[in-house]
């Protein structure tokens, strides 16, 4: 077990988070699974109340954080479902919150920020320039600073996620889980391993945006200066404490190709009736690419997100 974050941890959130966040649903797709030959379970996030995972791991943080420690806000760097989590769990607590937000976030992932009443701060598209906006404003305000992923508070957040998946679906044989900056795949290796230990974990990834697949290949964090790729919420580098929980707990990070995702956004779209974003379609293109053999198995799938700007969608 990772000596970073432990699964009562992760209990203790559940507890901590049940009054603010929705367990979500598990969802089956008849379709896919003849497809695969395979059992496929979607744990869908999207169905949060700002529509994201996010909100688990913003509020453990923000609800454990002691009165003093709130007392001149919170603030956070986010491309958009992080910010919006943040946002909604400091409205609830009753204190201020800002966001830093990339310049080319989504504009609707914009709105969601602002209409949940956080102040945002715009930076340069790069991690450099949002980790560099963020501490300027932490040291100038005094806010209490609630990282997105690299934050073991945050990560067991995330990984209550997984904790109900496991509860609702028993016997699973491998969980798949994006993986962008980290927190919610390491919840996830950490959960599983305590409720399942043979069940593999591996994350999923745009090939556009692949530092945890180069990062596990090396042994040390890999940077993607200028991720472009369609998920958004992926862009994320890899922090040091969630990069050594995924290199010790999880079994693999998959890449996927930028048509392959949009092709499985529109599937389950059209298939399963339900909104995601690109950042949880990785996953299910993972699947349809056979980038892991799945035939006669148990699958569990979080479904992360379905925050999308209807303006801008990638098949019109």
């Amino acid at each position: 077990m990772s000596d970073i974050l432990g699964f009562s941890a992760i209990r203790e959130a559940a507890a901590r988070i049940a009054p603010h966040i929705c367990r979500t649903p598990v969802l089956r797709c008849v379709r896919l699974e003849e497809q695969l030959e395979a059992e496929v379970f979607f744990k869908c996030e999207n169905f949060q109340e700002m529509g994201a995972f996010k909100l688990r791991g913003a509020s453990n943080a923000i609800f454990s954080l002691p009165e003093a420690d709130v007392s001149k806000g919170v603030a956070t760097h986010s491309s958009g479902n992080h910010g919006t989590a943040v946002a909604l769990a400091a409205k609830r607590r009753g204190v201020p919150a800002c966001v830093v937000m990339p310049e080319n976030a989504s504009a609707y992932k914009k709105r969601a920020v602002a209409e949940y009443g956080a102040h945002i701060i715009y930076c340069e598209s790069t991690q450099q320039g949002r980790e560099a906006a963020l501490a300027s404003y932490v040291q100038k305000t005094g806010a209490a600073l609630v990282h997105p992923y690299n934050d073991p508070v945050v990560m067991a957040g995330q990984g209550t996620a997984a904790l109900e998946l496991h509860e609702d679906v028993p016997d699973l044989q491998l969980i798949l889980a994006p993986v962008g900056g980290g927190g919610l795949l390491s919840g996830t290796a950490v959960a599983t391993r305590a409720l399942r230990p043979d069940c593999k974990v591996m994350g999923v990834e745009p090939l556009a945006a692949d530092d945890a697949w180069r990062s596990l290949k090396t042994g040390h964090i890999e940077t993607v200066p200028q991720p472009d790729t369609i998920a958004d919420g992926l862009r994320a580098t890899l922090g040091v404490l969630t990069f050594a929980v995924i290199r010790d707990e999880a079994d693999g990070i998959l890449r996927v190709s930028e048509e392959a995702i949009i092709a499985a956004m529109r599937f389950v779209w059209e298939r399963m009736k339900i909104i995601i974003e690109p950042s949880s379609a990785v996953v299910v293109a993972a699947l349809q690419e056979r980038l892991v053999e799945v035939k006669g198995r148990r699958v569990g799938v979080i479904l992360t997100g379905g925050n999308v700007d209807l303006d801008h969608l990638p098949w019109r």
